[in-house]
């Protein structure tokens, strides 16, 4: 099943790219792993994906402590400060920074380690009182305050857009985050600038991909449903 579905997702993401006039590697995909099992991964493995994203760091812990092989992990998920401290040589990118105290965290234990991390601000694009998240106004200011640490590297934005049947809905949300993006990039605040837009999921990634998706979140289109009774 993983591999049939893995064929029709990196078909959509060809169409998706082509309709938008981009090359495929500007999309990374990124397979959304939270619940599934370690066989489940290895089976996507075997079908070339190297890239996966979890929502739970201990879940990431226990996983990579299994698969040895060299793979980007995404932290993805909403992030406690207390966690962070089992990021350094294990999350290649955090996606979920939306607040001082999470960022100056950070920054100490990669700091540490010695280490920098790549970055992405969490925006709450929809405004949706379920959803972790920086409101758009707030994004320019919190790029000024985080920029100065060191250890940090800003690559750009990620928002969760809202559940919907009608994918087409979500548009207005990836292309606000890519317009919010280069109006940052605009501004000059950071030394390089911003490139990475992490935006879009199961339903709606073709969409978000036409808007400007560097990566994409696909957990369901890849694994199927989850079982959230079950532990890992």
């Amino acid at each position: 099943m993983i591999k049939e579905n893995l064929e029709i997702v990196e078909s959509n993401i060809r169409k998706a790219c082509e309709k938008a006039g981009r090359e495929r590697s500007e999309v990374t995909l990124i397979a959304v792993s939270k619940t599934k099992p370690v066989e489940a991964l290895r089976e996507a493995m075997d079908c070339g994906i190297r890239v996966f994203g979890e929502n739970k760091v201990q879940e990431m812990k226990d996983k990579n402590a299994v698969i040895t092989e060299d793979l980007d992990w995404h932290m993805i998920g909403h992030l406690q400060a207390n966690k962070v401290k089992y990021l350094p040589g294990m999350a290649c990118m955090i996606h979920s920074v939306d607040n001082i105290k999470l960022a100056q965290e950070i920054e100490k234990q990669f700091a540490k380690n010695d280490m920098k991390i790549d970055v992405l601000i969490e925006v709450n694009m929809a405004g949706e009182d379920t959803k972790f998240g920086l409101a758009p106004q707030e994004v320019v200011t919190f790029v000024k305050e985080i920029s100065a640490l060191p250890h940090l590297n800003i690559r750009g934005l990620m928002t969760i857009a809202p559940y919907t049947e009608d994918p087409e809905s979500n548009r207005q949300y990836f292309r606000g985050l890519r317009e919010l993006k280069d109006e940052i990039n605009g501004m000059n605040i950071l030394p390089v600038p911003m490139d990475t837009l992490s935006m879009g999921m199961t339903g709606d990634y073709q969409i978000a991909i036409e808007e400007g998706a560097t990566f994409v979140r696909v957990g369901t289109g890849i694994f199927g449903e989850r079982d959230y009774s079950l532990k890992s």
